[in-house]
């Protein structure tokens, strides 16, 4: 399914042009026949098809030669930079694939006037933020990006921040341009010895440890998805995201900016750290909440800040943040360098030729066009699966590598009567995406998984009765790690839940070896409590106090009097203060609040 659906998105018949006799050469001539009234004998009139036309690519921003040089050996290539919106708009229709960067929006009105030409957008970089994914989905265009390229110039603009910070060094800079010689003002900080603290341990985290090894500091790092046997290789300890904030000397930011990461760096966090702590920043800017990390600065909680990313770019030129003399910036250079600029280059044009042949791309990041017929039948089982995954990983202890997941399909249809790749990414989806820049379809979720060391296996179980449905379950299982709810825990020691589809709306109707009845709708608190009388209510009431609104409620208990497992589906975030007093309830043992 994933070939033929890729191949129906990105092929197009070829476009069709009018012209002359003396550019025919390659081209077929097709005569069309007018009305006697019409012919003139000297005046042929011929309507050109190009069959064999090479396809064209608008770069709208500037590429590295060697992509350029790749682009051209395949298509014809349009090079206008510093188009505005209508000018894009106008040139669209005539292109076939668009390259661009960061500056470049392609908006809806983009994807509309290409007329379904448009076959493949690339963006030369990670974020695509200026994408707009959805109506690139709707109109049948692919979105590639170029995630590998940037790596190395990204880690060592951080460690070039990392040292110019601790030695003041823009900042002494800046005073002897302007006449002054202040040797004792601009004493520094030694990196030897100290405490590192990588967030995200991803590929330009890793190699920001490798070389802050080199640098002599004790490295520590907390990333969910990271696995234990590479972080140990590197000498490197993977703890959770308290203990790295709490102990760092140095905090070094590479995670992605999603809704679990936005301001992840706040008051609230800020206040937890070490007093004199120093931060970088070569990732996203909205992962710091920049008026608390002023307010930080000026408190003394953090000693000194190194950012080449902001909230908005460029950034207000009146910021306290950027006037501040603590802090040292750059314009967002982390992948500015000569060879990261090539790199890239060449991994977007090898990208978007490969999609215009109709290739599968690994790094596509929307999904590929599924046939209407499946995906109506799975679209609810789709949602269930998503929203399993996101629960599964949610219950991971952090600090926990994810790297065993078991899917179990429970289906009265026979094996061969039942494509499961569409749900197996959307539980991909639902386990990376929560803390991860990727976006998983179905092109790309077993790469997806593979890069991150995610190993996901399938399991089907047949049962006896009437395949009008295509499932039963789906259950999902996370082995060989720690879990924030112990109840989660199976009895063969993994992290389980498991739902189903009840009148087209997605159930938790399991949750380790407790079986509870949950509308996924909205978001869940999981109580393990002994069972007794009353606690529906007790917890009922507390929620009902703090305006939030209950749509679900289920217990599944063991025996009656003994442990039972509440499972309680709320439309609204509880304050922190409502989940603290539902976790003080004397008769409560655990409990965790998961976000869908």
């Amino acid at each position: 399914m994933a070939a033929s659906a890729s191949s129906s998105l990105i092929s197009s018949r070829s476009p069709i042009k009018l012209t002359s006799l003396s550019s025919l050469r390659w081209k077929l001539p097709v005569s069309v026949s007018l009305p006697r009234h019409q012919r003139r004998r000297a005046s042929p009139v011929f309507v050109v098809v190009s069959m064999d036309a090479k396809p064209t690519v608008l770069v709208a921003e500037k590429l590295g030669e060697a992509g350029l040089a790749l682009l051209k050996d395949f298509a014809n290539v349009d090079c206008s930079y510093n188009l505005s919106p209508e000018e894009l708009c106008t040139k669209i229709s005539l292109c076939d694939a668009l390259i661009v960067r960061s500056g470049t929006k392609v908006s809806r009105e983009v994807f509309e006037s290409s007329g379904g030409r448009l076959k493949v957008v690339g963006r030369a970089g990670v974020g695509i933020d200026n994408v707009d994914l959805g109506a690139a989905t709707e109109h049948g265009c692919l979105v590639v990006n170029a995630p590998t390229a940037n790596t190395v110039a990204a880690a060592e603009h951080g460690i070039a921040l990392l040292t110019a910070m601790a030695r003041n060094v823009a900042q002494a800079d800046a005073s002897i341009k302007a006449g002054k010689w202040q040797r004792n003002k601009y004493v520094g900080v030694s990196l030897v010895g100290k405490t590192l603290a990588v967030m995200g341990f991803g590929k330009v985290g890793t190699e920001v440890a490798r070389r802050a090894k080199g640098l002599g500091m004790h490295i520590i790092a907390h990333d969910p998805y990271a696995p234990a046997d590479r972080a140990h290789a590197l000498g490197v300890e993977l703890v959770s995201f308290d203990e790295a904030i709490k102990t760092a000397d140095f905090i070094s930011l590479h995670m992605p900016l999603t809704p679990a990461t936005s301001k992840i760096l706040n008051d609230e966090n800020f206040a937890k750290m070490k007093k004199g702590v120093r931060i970088i920043n070569v990732a996203r800017g909205g992962v710091i909440d920049e008026e608390a990390l002023v307010r930080a600065l000026d408190a003394g909680i953090v000693a000194q800040a190194a950012l080449d990313v902001f909230t908005v770019e460029p950034p207000p030129k009146d910021s306290r943040l950027i006037q501040h003399e603590n802090v040292t910036v750059t314009p967002h250079l982390g992948a500015s360098t000569m060879e990261a600029q090539e790199g890239v280059a060449i991994e977007i044009a090898e990208a978007v030729v490969g999609a215009l042949r109709g290739e599968l791309a690994a790094t596509a990041v929307n999904a590929p066009m599924v046939p209407a017929e499946v995906l109506t039948e799975l679209k609810p089982y789709v949602t269930l699966a998503e929203k399993l995954g996101r629960l599964a990983v949610q219950l991971v202890a952090g600090g926990s590598g994810v790297k065993s997941v078991k899917v179990s399909y429970a289906s009265a249809r026979a094996p061969d009567d039942l494509d499961t790749r569409l749900l197996r990414a959307m539980v991909t989806k639902g386990l990376i995406e929560p803390i991860s820049s990727v976006f998983v379809n179905l092109v790309n979720a077993d790469f997806t998984a593979k890069q991150r060391g995610v190993r996901i296996s399938e399991e089907r179980v047949i049962l006896d009765g009437s395949p009008e449905k295509p499932l039963e379950t789906i259950q999902v299982q996370i082995a060989n790690v720690e879990s924030r709810f112990a109840s989660a825990i199976s009895e063969s020691g993994e992290v389980t839940v498991e739902g189903k589809v009840k009148d087209g709306v997605p159930h938790l109707t399991k949750v380790g070896a407790f079986e509870v009845d949950v509308s996924l709708e909205g978001n869940i608190i999981l109580c393990r409590q002994v069972d007794q009388p009353g606690m529906i209510g007790t917890v009922g009431s507390i929620l009902g106090e703090e305006n939030v609104n209950v749509s679900f409620m289920s217990v599944g208990r063991i025996a009656p009097r003994k442990q039972a497992v509440m499972a309680i589906g709320v439309d609204e975030h509880p304050s922190k203060s409502a989940l603290k007093r539902i976790g003080e309830i004397p008769a409560v043992e655990e409990f965790v609040f998961l976000d869908l």
